[in-house]
């Protein structure tokens, strides 16, 4: 573990499916403490830590849409799925003595704070480690574009995106072995390849302002506390 992270205060975005383990759906309560452990070493480190989860594990407003769905419905539905995992999260940290609170961009306030910016700010501030669920509130909005706005909002440096593989590679590389990594990637690069890193408003949004995206592999121990001190294994996007 590295004693030098190079940022104050990160955000770590995780799919719904990280929190799967080898499963087909739902948690695995395995990976879940295991990913609350992770996040543990890196506040250890003095670092500020918000986490935005997914909800694909439990129901995915897209696929709820192209099964018939209408489509506003299908993604508030998968918005209540991220706030499950948020709940799942929070539980995993706070066994392990990390304080935690839950914001949700849809009020629920019998298991959660409303978001609240300057609420959640504070929050940081006193080394808490703030979860938001319920995505960016709206429809038509991914996860992956809630945790860009987050970012943005709370005044991260950086946004690492915790995914099942080493970072950025130019073909699927369980189905291509000859798939290339990428070391460091443009924002230009991402859209005009299409890497599908993330969806093309998140890319944006973080071009707009200034923040860069590590993607690493959450499921190897310890990756997440090396890549905020900038060692390991990783791509970054800026």
């Amino acid at each position: 573990m590295t004693d030098a992270p190079k940022y104050k205060r990160v955000l770590l975005k995780l799919s719904g499916e990280a929190l799967m383990g080898n499963g087909q759906f739902g948690l695995d309560p395995e990976t879940v403490n295991q990913i609350a452990h992770d996040i543990k070493e890196v506040v250890d480190m003095g670092v500020e830590v918000c986490v935005v989860v997914g909800g694909g594990n439990i129901f995915r407003g897209l696929s709820g849409a192209a099964a018939g769905m209408e489509r506003s419905t299908a993604d508030y539905m998968g918005m209540l799925a991220t706030v499950m995992n948020s709940l799942a999260m929070q539980n995993a940290l706070e066994q392990i003595g990390v304080e935690t609170r839950v914001q949700t961009a849809i009020p629920m306030d019998t298991v959660a704070e409303p978001y609240i910016r300057r609420r959640a700010e504070r929050h940081l501030d006193k080394g808490r480690v703030v979860i938001f669920g319920a995505g960016t509130g709206n429809p038509y909005f991914t996860t992956d574009t809630a945790a860009a706005l987050r970012a943005s909002e709370m005044g991260c440096e950086v946004l690492l995106k915790g995914t099942k593989v080493d970072g950025v590679y130019s073909a699927d590389p369980v189905k291509d072995p000859s798939a290339e990594r990428f070391e460091t990637l443009s924002y230009k690069r991402v859209f005009t390849d299409d890497l599908g890193v993330m969806d093309h408003s998140a890319i944006a949004l973080t071009r707009e302002n200034n923040i860069p995206i590590i993607v690493f592999s959450i499921y190897e121990t310890g990756s997440f506390a090396k890549a905020v001190g900038g060692e390991g294994c990783f791509t970054i996007i800026k």
